[in-house]
């Protein structure tokens, strides 16, 4: 019988008490999420870096911004599949369930364009993240102008920095092939699978 070895991550999260000064960092990731994430696991090894980033992601996921935060986790889903990190895929998903989106809308998002769920504020908004996702970069003048008809300059710079945070995401935990956690993992088996979704190099 073939025994099928998964590979070592290609850098291991480090334990979530190795750095001390970022015990505050840690523990705001943890009350939003339930739980510390690898990817900042793997990225403490530049306290400084990690501390930038999350001081950024605070800024972006302001709940005091103008454009909720669950359609801003869906915005960062489908930018995710664009950009096909299946890691940020399942992270956004679950983290859109966690703040309100029903299990309907999530599945719809697939087919935002055309599901009555969706309005065409939505739609213009997410039409931007999917061509935002793509490299090169594919958002149109007629995309902007479309978005400019629903949402405020304000409103605007928030998704699009939605969008930018997880081009970064998608960059650091496909290059560093991040291990899934159990809790998005059994989400995303639940709700992605069925879409095309695979867990592939984050088994670890």
């Amino acid at each position: 019988m073939d025994v099928k070895i998964k590979p070592a991550p290609r850098l291991a999260p480090l334990p979530v008490d190795a750095n001390p000064e970022l015990k505050d960092v840690f523990d705001a990731a943890k009350k939003r999420m339930g739980f510390v994430p690898n990817s900042q696991l793997i990225m403490q090894r530049k306290p400084k870096l990690l501390k930038a980033f999350a001081a950024l992601s605070a800024a972006v996921n302001d709940p005091e911004g103008k454009v909720p935060n669950n359609f801003k986790r869906l915005i960062g889903h489908v930018a995710s599949r664009s950009a096909g990190c299946q890691y940020c895929m399942a992270h956004t998903a679950e983290g859109a369930h966690k703040q309100g989106i029903d299990d309907q809308k999530l599945d719809a998002v697939w087919n935002y364009q055309t599901s009555p769920l969706f309005t065409p504020a939505e739609r213009a908004a997410l039409d931007v993240a999917v061509a935002a996702g793509n490299v090169p970069n594919a958002v149109t003048d007629e995309m902007f102008l479309e978005l400019k008809k629903h949402w405020t300059e304000e409103q605007i710079v928030e998704i699009v920095a939605v969008i930018a945070i997880f081009g970064f995401l998608n960059r650091w935990n496909d290059t560093m092939a991040t291990p899934l956690e159990a809790e998005p993992t059994h989400f995303a088996e639940g709700h992605l699978v069925q879409h095309g979704w695979t867990i592939g190099k984050h088994a670890r």
